[in-house]
């Protein structure tokens, strides 16, 4: 009796310890990918910090979708965690993705660049845009950008 019940507990032993392979369905836009070797937005934010102006590398990782073009899914902005984001757009304008994709897990692939605003620059566009002189006068550091070109995205469905 004793070696029937050490059984039954291994036998749930195994069962309660097997691990579920979840499947998750994804709408596929621009050129097909997959989603085997996809990094971490945690490991992509390391990656463009370390990127200088005219830098540019080629990469592929998964986050989630901030927000979209709501004119035609022209871009996208992905987040990166601590309040950082990507501004996405795709290659040669050739594709565009679902203007409700905002929250929506994706996987993006493609060239990952930074792109530097000077403080001139940014002072400029804010004077253009009608900001005040003290507004203005705030502005003290250049802007650096997080930009990718996308040639594939996966969506979670």
């Amino acid at each position: 009796m004793k070696k029937v019940g050490l059984l039954i507990v291994f036998i749930i032993t195994i069962i309660a310890c097997k691990k579920e392979e979840v499947k998750v369905n994804y709408a596929s836009f621009g050129e097909k990918i997959t989603a085997e070797n996809a990094i971490t937005k945690d490991q992509m934010i390391s990656k463009f910090k370390a990127l200088k102006e005219g830098d540019t590398i080629d990469v592929k990782f998964a986050s989630k979708v901030n927000e979209v073009c709501k004119t035609k899914g022209c871009w996208m902005k992905i987040d990166l965690g601590d309040e950082q984001e990507t501004t996405v757009k795709f290659k040669d304008y050739g594709f565009f993705v679902p203007m409700n994709s905002d929250e929506r897990e994706v996987i993006v692939n493609g060239k990952a660049y930074v792109s530097v605003t000077s403080i001139e620059e940014l002072q400029h566009f804010a004077k253009d845009a009608g900001q005040s002189e003290e507004e203005i006068a705030k502005i003290t550091e250049p802007k650096f950008t997080y930009s990718f070109l996308a040639d594939g995205v996966l969506m979670a469905e």
